[in-house]
C-alpha cells in the first residue's frame, strides 16, 4: 500500500509540472525530488530503463513492418519508385506518440481514434501502391496488403455462357421485329400502288391495262388507257411522282415508229428499278437478267428492273384469249389502235387489269372493298434473279417490268375452281402460296416471301393481309369484279 501511495504521489507531482500535455525528462526529476528527496537517483535509473524497453519495442515493430517474408524466406523486392512511398506509408503507420518524452501534441482521448484512422489510410494506400502483399503483424496499426481482384477462368466461362444464352434468346425477337418492319414497308408499297391506280382512273376514267404484249415498251405519247403499249407499272409512273421517267422515251411519234433517241431512252427506263415495286423481304432493289427479246419500240437490255407485285386479272377458265392475243402480229395491233378498235378480252378475264383492258370503277359491281386490285405475287426462290425455259413454259421472269404482259409477269389469277349452279368445285392449283424452292409449281399464283399471309390492295385503296389458308371459293370470288357473290374477307 505504501508503494502504491508513493507511485500515486509521484504521478500527481509529475502531471502537475507538465504544461500543454508535453512532459520532458527534467520535469520527472523535479517531481521525484518533491515526493522522495532521498531516492532521486534510483528512481531516475528505473525510469531510464523503462524508456529503453519502450524504444526497443518500437524498433522491433518498425523492423517487422519493413521486412515482408517471401515464399523463399527472402526480403521484399520493391521497385525503386515505390520505396519512398512505402517508407512514408510505413512511417505514418508506425509512428505512435509515447506517454513519456513524446514529440507530438495529441490529446489522450483522441490517440486511439487517430491510430485507427491512420491504420485504415495506410492499408488503403498500401493496397493501391504496393505491387506485393506485406505479411500482417500484430498490433492495432498493422498494414495488410491484399492482391488486386481478378476473374478466374471458370468465372469468365460462366459469363460467356450467360451472354451466349441471352443472345440466343434475343436474336429471334430481333429478327421478328425486322420482319414486321419489312412487312409494314411492303404494305405501304401496296397502298401507294392502289392510290396511284385510282388517280389514273380518275384522270382517264379507266384503270391502267397490262399493255399490248412483251415486245412493246411503254410510250408516253400513247396515253394511259388501253392504247398504252407498256405495262401498268409504266402507266402508274406519273402518279408515283416519276413523271420524268415516264416522259423520257417520248418523241412525239406513234409507238410503232420510234426514233433512235426514243429507243435509247426507253432502254434507260427499262434499266431503272424503283423501290415501290419491290418487296423488301424478297430481294433488293436491283436489276436482274432479262431475255433477249426484240422490242418493237426500244432496245432490250441485258439487265432490267423487275417487280414483286401483280395486278388481279381475275378467274378465267382457260388461256385461249390471253395466249392468242400475246401472239397477235404487230400490224394487227397497230391497225386496231389506228381504228380505235378495242380488243375485248373481258370474256376470258373477270378481273380488273389485263391486256387491252379498260375497266372503270362503275364496272366493279361486287363492291370496291370486295374486289382485289393488286397483290404480292408468288415466286419460286430459285428464280428471284433468273429464269429457265422448259418447252413453251417459262420459270421466273424473262421480261422487263415496264414492257407489256408476258406469261403472267405482272398479272396473277384468282382462279380457285368453278361453279356448277350453286355448287363450287375447288381447284388448288392456283391457290396462294408462300415462296419456297420448287414451289409454287404454277407461275400464275399470288403469294409472297412473308410467313402466314400475303398483302393485297382492294379496289377502294385499302390494304389487307390475306392468309394462305383462305378458302378457294372466297379467293375465287374476290378476284371477280361482278359475279354477284357475297363474300367477306377472312379475319
Amino acid at each position: 500500500m505504501k508503494r502504491h501511495a508513493f507511485i500515486l504521489k509521484l504521478f500527481v507531482a509529475f502531471l502537475s509540472r507538465c504544461k500543454g500535455g508535453v512532459c520532458p525528462p527534467t520535469m520527472l526529476q523535479s517531481a521525484v525530488a518533491v515526493v522522495a528527496p532521498g531516492r532521486t537517483n534510483s528512481i531516475i535509473v528505473g525510469v531510464a530503463g523503462l524508456e529503453a524497453v519502450l524504444k526497443e519495442r518500437e524498433a522491433r515493430s518498425v523492423s517487422d513492418c519493413l521486412t515482408t517474408p517471401l515464399a523463399t524466406g527472402g526480403s521484399r523486392n520493391v521497385l525503386p519508385r515505390t520505396r519512398g512511398r512505402e517508407a512514408r506509408s510505413v512511417s505514418d503507420c508506425l509512428t505512435t506518440p509515447l506517454a513519456i518524452g513524446g514529440s507530438r501534441n495529441v490529446p489522450p482521448r483522441t490517440r486511439g481514434r487517430e491510430a485507427r484512422s491512420k491504420a485504415t489510410a495506410s492499408r488503403s494506400d498500401c493496397n493501391r501502391r504496393q505491387p506485393l502483399c506485406a505479411a500482417p503483424h500484430p498490433g492495432p496499426e498493422a498494414v495488410v496488403c491484399r492482391p488486386h481482384p481478378a476473374f478466374t477462368l471458370v468465372e469468365l466461362l460462366v459469363v460467356i455462357a450467360i451472354i451466349g444464352m441471352l443472345v440466343g434468346l434475343l436474336l429471334p425477337a430481333v429478327q421478328q421485329a425486322r420482319e414486321a418492319a419489312r412487312q409494314m414497308q411492303c404494305s405501304n408499297h401496296l397502298r401507294q400502288l392502289g392510290l396511284a391506280a385510282l388517280n389514273v382512273e380518275s384522270s382517264v376514267r379507266t384503270l391502267p391495262s397490262a399493255g399490248w404484249g412483251h415486245t412493246w415498251m411503254g410510250d408516253p405519247d400513247a396515253g394511259m388507257s388501253w392504247g398504252q403499249p407498256g405495262n401498268w407499272h409504266f402507266t402508274l409512273l406519273p402518279a408515283l411522282e416519276q413523271n420524268a421517267l415516264f416522259q423520257l422515251p417520248g418523241d412525239g411519234q406513234v409507238p410503232e415508229s420510234p426514233t433512235d433517241t426514243a429507243k435509247k431512252n426507253g432502254t434507260i427506263v427499262l434499266e431503272t428499278p424503283l423501290s415501290v415495286f419491290y418487296c423488301p423481304s424478297r430481294r433488293p432493289v436491283t436489276v436482274v437478267t432479262t431475255a433477249g427479246y426484240t422490242l418493237s419500240n426500244s432496245t432490250q437490255p441485258t439487265l432490267s428492273a423487275k417487280g414483286d407485285y401483280a395486278a388481279n386479272c381475275g378467274a378465267y377458265a382457260g388461256g385461249s384469249g390471253y395466249y392468242s392475243n400475246m401472239k397477235t402480229p404487230v400490224a394487227d395491233i397497230v391497225t386496231m389502235r389506228k381504228e380505235n378498235r378495242w380488243m375485248n378480252l373481258s370474256q376470258d378475264y373477270t378481273g380488273v387489269i389485263y391486256q387491252f383492258s379498260k375497266v372503270a370503277i362503275g364496272q366493279i359491281r361486287d363492291g370496291l372493298s370486295n374486289t382485289i386490285l393488286f397483290g404480292e405475287k408468288g415466286l419460286d426462290t430459285q428464280f428471284y434473279t433468273t429464269y429457265v425455259y422448259e418447252g413453251s413454259y417459262i420459270w421466273g421472269e424473262d421480261c422487263a417490268e415496264y414492257c407489256g404482259e408476258n406469261h403472267h409477269k405482272s398479272l396473277r389469277s384468282t382462279y380457285g375452281g368453278y361453279y356448277t349452279g350453286n355448287n363450287f368445285t375447288e381447284s388448288t392449283y392456283r391457290h396462294p402460296k408462300q415462296d419456297r424452292s420448287g414451289y409454287p409449281a404454277c407461275g400464275e399464283v399470288f403469294g409472297s416471301a412473308h410467313a402466314g399471309a400475303f398483302g393485297i390492295t382492294l379496289c377502294d385503296g385499302s390494304v389487307q393481309r390475306l392468309p394462305y389458308s383462305v378458302s378457294s371459293e372466297v379467293f375465287h370470288c374476290l378476284g371477280n369484279k361482278a359475279d354477284g357473290k357475297s363474300v367477306a374477307l377472312p379475319q
